[in-house]
């Protein structure tokens, strides 16, 4: 039901464009209103239909606002685009990540200041800047059109036919367009589009043979994945990640020796005070969050393991889906340390972090966490930019928790 409402709408608002459009060509053609420099065409019209009074600044300020819900719309979609364009490895992964407004706030940025700079460089010249727009529009419109006719072509759907007709019309017009655009105005500034265009599409391609070669070199292969911090062919369950209703028994057996004094006779402070001064009254909880299976977690995994203190590998999932798949490959690959799933609807990893390690805090507030983060580091210094910060991002946002470390365990590729 929602496709036939789509499609009402659509149809609607493409026969009020119509309307529009061939009623001003009209008022043109009567008129004899021609372009003017200083003066746009529909200025030129509301000024001899209406005189300079409230119906003239109605149609300036309707005008206004229509262009600025244009802009808006490339707000709502062009960060959307990228973050897909990332989820297929074909730009940066933070383009994935969702602000604190629940908005892909690096892909507006990026919007933000390439605009600044169009508009900067061409000093906000409109008629310098109308090439730069029909490049740019009628290419997405060419390769869209182009797209739903390969769609149509490979589904077969009922009345395929008819619609791949209607969609290969649209490319072939869209695309003389598009050829006509850039000859004409190639010298008056289409080829500054051009020169865009080109340059994202090696760039995406690039990125992705990145992280093609990135993906390979973590892949997990049969001989490569044995048990953390245990020998191949062992398996070695390290000690589960304590919980409420749990002690260490180094801890049960200092208290019970002294409960209200510590070795140095000094008085035993709240559990949020940093007051430990000997390794003996460090008690430790490694937290390891793991994002998929792959040799960089398996290597900070087997890193925590191999500190013989309790190690809680934690799991944030946007969905139940993801969430009993990652269980799944938890089973398969031996299920060798405790696992807690996380699922959050959104595709923040900071906030719902730093919220779950808050509450293993409030639950045991005499332990150290210590938070254990694998980081990719690429061979070039220009490929760090593909990959996140999240000890950094991660580190900053515990910084004011007491008790808390971050470290991070560096795979080289």
């Amino acid at each position: 039901m929602e496709w036939r409402n789509a499609r009402t709408a659509l149809t609607w608002m493409i026969l009020t464009l119509l309307a529009l459009f061939g009623g001003l060509m009209a008022l043109i053609l009567v008129t004899g209103t021609i372009p003017a420099k200083g003066e746009t065409v529909l200025s030129q019209l509301a000024r001899h239909s209406f005189g300079t009074g409230a119906m003239y600044v109605l149609v300036q300020a309707s005008t206004a606002a229509i262009l600025l819900l244009a802009a808006n719309t490339a707000y709502n979609d062009f960060p959307r685009v990228l973050s897909l364009l990332a989820r297929d490895h074909h730009a940066p992964r933070g383009f994935m990540r969702m602000g604190d407004r629940l908005a892909y706030s690096n892909g507006i940025l990026l919007l933000s200041v390439a605009a600044a700079l169009v508009f900067a460089s061409f000093g906000g010249d409109t008629t310098s800047l109308i090439p730069l727009y029909a490049v740019g529009v009628f290419l997405a419109f060419t390769l869209s059109q182009a797209g739903m006719v390969v769609h149509w072509w490979r589904s077969r759907a009922r009345h395929w036919r008819k619609s791949l007709a209607f969609n290969a019309t649209g490319a072939v017009m869209c695309a003389g367009v598009f050829v006509t655009a850039a000859i004409v105005k190639f010298s008056a500034g289409a080829w500054v589009a051009l020169l865009a265009v080109a340059a994202f599409v090696v760039l995406a391609l690039r990125i992705r043979v990145h992280y093609d070669a990135v993906g390979n070199a973590l892949r997990l292969r049969p001989h490569t994945a044995p048990a953390p911090g245990v020998p191949s062919g062992a398996v070695r369950r390290p000690p589960e990640a304590p919980t409420p209703e749990e002690r260490p028994e180094t801890e049960a057996t200092a208290e019970q020796a002294a409960p209200d004094t510590n070795a140095a006779g000094r008085a035993e402070r709240p559990g949020d005070q940093e007051v430990e001064e000997t390794p003996e009254e460090i008690h430790h909880l490694s937290v390891v969050p793991v994002e998929t299976l792959d040799l960089a977690n398996i290597r900070a995994l087997a890193y925590a393991a191999s500190l013989r203190q309790p190690v809680l590998a934690v799991h944030l999932s946007p969905s139940e889906e993801e969430a009993e798949r990652m269980r799944g490959y938890w089973l398969h690959w031996g299920d060798h340390l405790p696992l807690e799933v996380v699922v959050t609807p959104y595709r923040t990893i900071i906030a719902p972090l730093v919220n779950y390690i808050e509450a293993l805090r409030e639950q045991r507030s005499d332990l150290t966490i210590t938070v254990i983060l694998p980081e990719v580091v690429p061979r070039r210094w220009w490929q760090r930019v593909l990959h996140d910060r999240m000890a950094f991002r991660l580190r900053h946002a515990l910084r004011e928790r007491p008790r808390i470390v971050v470290t991070t365990v560096p795979f080289h590729v």
